[in-house]
């Protein structure tokens, strides 16, 4: 398993493809490269007797500007192109470590009392900014609550800190209870699970296991006051609206997560895997909602179109489904067996299912992350969009979106893979490829979005589907949620008042 440190030491490689949107609060597009770099939106600065405070209530302060820009990177392509524009996306901060619940609720209170704003950070593994903290004040880090709290072996439901990195939650509950979350982002040795729980994160393997609002029975929550509050504690339950689920995917702008309490799965002793290639996307998104809806739940049910399965696979004539499952035996077989069956009646060709999945396994992590058989050059960005919309709708999206991707100059490439699914909906997960001059990444990235989420908007589809709002999707909200976002700045107004909180995020103001 990779260490805690080298997951740490992961933030300084610098081995990102970037790009760079504007966005309302950045600098505007004619500003010149260092200005448009920066992300600041008015930086508030601590007094020296605030930072005597928050010294007394915490572990760590780092004020030091190099130890600052290093702590609060993260991997969103904005944050890279700041960083070769030669501005680092944030450079005013104070950063303060903690290992305690009652450290998390100092803290809070010294900013509330002081109406200094406080954007919490753990693993930093998020691609849309969600973590930055724009107006400076203090970034409170959280890994250091990373404590095992209890396991219910019973229920099989876990208690843990969220400041506990993946990887290791992992490892721990599959050594010490034979269990597994069934929770495996692409980021997940790099990122926390206070971290998956506050951007509604998903795992590849969600359609068998859920995504994380499925898993998670409670949480602890610091508010902006220091306050503490326990939601949850059982599954179903009926006893006024599900306020544990305001909390999940808030991405730090309603309260601090402090600790998560997750249901657990056996670990499973069986699996199998076949493979499929179709005509055409429709075709194969055809298939996936028949075998969703006819009631199989494999863990992985992937659909690559033509130009993702020429890279992955090797098949570029053709729409590569792969179906995968693991758990009993008798569960397996029966859902690949109706999975089988409709790849049949839909059309598709049976591929060598050995040879499919085991490239799957190699290069699952990297479709659509990097330009793999595209030229290098310093003006290239590649950067992902992930959506998700009703199976009536999907084949159109796909079709429109890829079509307004290739008409932004500069587009090498549009293409997606269907990631996630359910019984009503999926996921589209969008490749976004671009080779323009270097100066013009910005202009090439924020049209390519424009298009994109434009397409989505107008099907009424919905802008994310696991990577959370943060600042990237943040001038799409208000559009996308109708006078459902009123509601949205209802609740802030009420839970933070003094908008302390992660101020920008979501959409809401700054």
């Amino acid at each position: 398993m990779i260490s805690k440190e080298a997951v740490k030491r992961g933030y300084n490689r610098g081995n990102y493809t970037v790009g760079a949107p504007s966005q309302p609060g950045w600098a505007p597009a004619n500003a010149a490269p260092a200005e448009r770099a920066s992300l600041a939106i008015g930086t508030t600065d601590v007094s020296e007797a605030v930072l005597a405070e928050l010294r007394d209530a915490s572990d760590t302060v780092i004020t030091e500007q190099a130890e600052v820009i290093a702590g609060t990177r993260d991997w969103w392509a904005r944050t890279m192109v700041a960083e070769t524009s030669g501005a680092p996306a944030i450079t005013d901060a104070v950063i303060v470590k903690v290992s305690t619940e009652e450290q998390v609720q100092a803290v809070c209170r010294i900013a509330s009392a002081n109406a200094i704003p406080l954007t919490v950070s753990a693993g930093r593994s998020n691609v849309t900014g969600a973590a930055l903290p724009l107006k400076g004040g203090i970034v409170l880090d959280v890994c250091g609550l990373d404590r095992f709290v209890s396991f219910d072996e019973q229920s099989q439901i876990i208690d843990v800190e969220a400041g506990m990195f993946g990887d290791l939650f992992e490892e721990m509950v599959q050594r010490d209870f034979g269990m597994t979350s069934g929770h495996w982002p692409s980021s997940y040795a790099i990122s926390t699970v206070g971290g998956w729980v506050a951007c509604r994160g998903a795992g590849q393997l969600s359609t068998r296991y859920g995504k994380i609002e499925d898993m998670v029975v409670g949480i602890d929550v610091v508010l902006a006051d220091g306050e503490r509050v326990s939601f949850g504690g059982t599954a179903r339950a009926a006893v006024g609206p599900d306020l544990m689920q305001l909390f999940i995917g808030s991405e730090g702008t309603l309260g601090v997560i402090t600790r998560v309490r997750l249901k657990l799965e056996r670990l499973p002793d069986y699996g199998r895997a076949i493979a499929y290639g179709f005509d055409s996307f429709a075709d194969g998104l055809e298939a996936c909602r028949r075998i969703m809806q006819e009631g199989a739940t494999p863990a992985a049910l992937r659909l690559y179109d033509a130009l993702e399965s020429g890279l992955q696979f090797d098949e570029p004539e053709r729409h590569v489904l792969l179906v995968a499952d693991e758990g009993a035996p008798g569960l397996v077989d029966a859902g690949l067996e109706i999975a089988e069956r409709v790849c049949r009646e839909v059309g598709g060709t049976p591929l060598d299912s050995d040879v499919i999945f085991e490239r799957w396994l190699d290069t699952r992590y990297l479709t659509g992350k990097s330009a793999e058989g595209f030229k290098k050059s310093p003006g290239l960005v590649a950067d992902t969009l992930e959506m998700i919309g009703v199976w009536k709708d999907l084949p159109a999206i796909y079709d429109e979106v890829v079509e307004a991707l290739q008409g932004v100059p500069g587009t090498l490439a549009g293409s997606a893979h269907q990631s996630h699914a359910y019984v009503d909906s999926a996921c589209l997960y969008f490749s976004l490829r671009g080779d323009v001059a270097v100066e013009e990444r910005a202009d090439w990235y924020e049209a390519a979005w424009n298009a994109a989420n434009e397409v989505i908007i107008r099907h009424g589809a919905t802008l994310s589907h696991h990577h959370g709002v943060g600042l990237l999707r943040s001038r799409f909200m208000e559009r996308s949620l109708g006078g459902a976002f009123g509601v949205l700045e209802t609740v802030k107004r009420v839970l933070d008042p003094k908008n302390i909180l992660n101020p920008g995020k979501l959409g809401l103001r700054g």
